[in-house]
């Protein structure tokens, strides 16, 4: 009972405000402009990539969350943002659009948490266009062996109380074995973040 009350009603608002920290933010900021023309959102959530959306550039965004909780939280946001969004409450497992549809696929913060990752990265590749390009920015691996040894000890403990979140995937090693050629990549520790959680990784990735 207190699992799923932690779930419904709090875990959404921890969320929120974890992944909306100004460095968080800044990393958007980096990501979120660039996406062009009919977009889909892997793992919207709160819609915290919402106000970094350039309007200009957008034709029609699609947002995928499997979390009702979540989606209404986003739902809001985008009313507050005025930018029209066709939600999905689904999970990259199955996406309900159209092969060779998308122009934009958005990803932040997210693959940290998908369970399938196999069959999620194909479902995304399904509905790109020949010529899309996945976005990313992604928090994961660090680059020291110190830092890796407390990620390794962490990580349980860390997926049950943050829904699932992964804090040592290998961001590179899933997009390109996943069959994606990664064009572009940069990867830093985010400033007054613990380091466990703040390597980040972000870029563009093709098919």
């Amino acid at each position: 009972m207190i699992g799923k009350l932690y779930e419904r009603h709090v875990l959404p608002k921890v969320l929120d405000a974890c992944c909306s920290t100004k460095p968080v933010n800044y990393q958007r900021n980096k990501i979120v402009p660039h996406a062009k023309g009919k977009i889909l959102e892997i793992g919207i959530g709160s819609g915290i990539n919402i106000p970094f959306y350039n309007k200009a550039n957008v034709e029609k965004i699609y947002g995928l969350d499997p979390s009702e909780e979540l989606n209404n939280i986003a739902q809001k946001k985008a009313i507050n943002n005025n930018l029209e969004i066709d939600f999905l409450l689904n999970g990259a497992e199955e996406i309900p659009l159209p092969s060779n549809s998308m122009d934009t696929i958005l990803i932040t913060y997210t693959l940290c948490t998908i369970q399938d990752l196999e069959s999620s990265l194909k479902e995304i590749k399904r509905v790109m266009k020949d010529d899309a390009v996945m976005l990313f920015c992604e928090h994961g691996i660090a680059p020291d062996a110190k830092v890796i040894k407390w990620q390794n000890r962490v990580n349980p403990l860390w997926g049950k109380l943050f829904g699932g979140c992964n804090i040592n995937r290998n961001i590179p090693e899933i997009i390109q074995s996943s069959g994606f050629t990664l064009n572009s990549l940069d990867q830093m520790y985010l400033p007054s973040t613990p380091k466990i959680v703040g390597y980040n990784y972000w870029g563009k990735a093709t098919i």
